[in-house]
């Protein structure tokens, strides 16, 4: 997994903070604090620059209000959860819809489609494209992600009854065509039943880059 520069690091379930090669820090799904899988040593956040949503579940959101009051970063979201954020006092809100890009920070933030809300493709200043998918089943646009926008990562869940099992996840891989998938949303609770090597079966011919939570690439 070649990230130019880019700092990776999973906080657990769909949470990711990344620091681009310019020093801003891009907070994925905020729920970190109350976090089962968030390493104790990673709930003390030094600094969050953007914060991007992908939906309203208490597990993708459950700390940004906290978080967001005290780091105050640039927040992106659908317009609906940018006004809740906003009544709950969050002050630096960027509402938008699928389809549509902003820069923030020195990032490029595409909303695309989701089967559970959004996902969003981040494009950095050194080229490369990471797509965070959100909570979503399989489907055929993925096909148009990767056409449109070739993430070169991609963060897919394939935890089972809630979002994608390996096998779905599978099958997105195929239509995404990214050179690395990084699994997400499994092991959280007991529940989520798909685990990495089981993707990994399925699609040999992919870099299946199974992370630990706190660990850093």
């Amino acid at each position: 997994m070649d990230l130019k520069g880019i700092k990776l690091t999973w906080l657990g379930h769909a949470t990711f903070r990344i620091e681009t090669p310019g020093g801003k820090t891009i907070l994925i799904d905020p729920w970190v604090m109350n976090n089962p899988k968030c390493p104790e040593s990673e709930k003390n956040l030094k600094q969050v620059d953007v914060m991007l949503c992908t939906h309203a579940h208490g597990d993708h959101i459950g700390d940004a209000v906290e978080i967001g009051k005290k780091h105050n970063p640039t927040t992106v979201a659908i317009p609906e959860l940018a006004h809740w954020l906003a009544k709950k006092g969050l002050k630096t809100l960027v509402e938008m819809n699928k389809g549509g890009t902003v820069k923030v920070a020195d990032i490029k933030v595409t909303m695309v489609h989701a089967d559970h809300s959004v996902g969003f493709v981040i494009e950095f200043e050194n080229g490369v494209k990471i797509y965070h998918s959100g909570d979503t089943n399989v489907f055929g646009d993925m096909k148009i992600i990767h056409d449109l926008y070739a993430p070169d990562i991609a963060m897919i869940p394939i935890g089972d009854h809630y979002t994608m099992s390996p096998r779905e996840a599978a099958y997105a891989c195929n239509l995404l065509q990214a050179k690395t998938v990084i699994p997400m949303h499994f092991g959280t609770f007991p529940v989520l039943t798909g685990r990495p090597s089981d993707l990994q079966k399925l699609v040999p011919k992919v870099e299946v880059f199974e992370m630990k939570p706190g660990q850093t690439e």
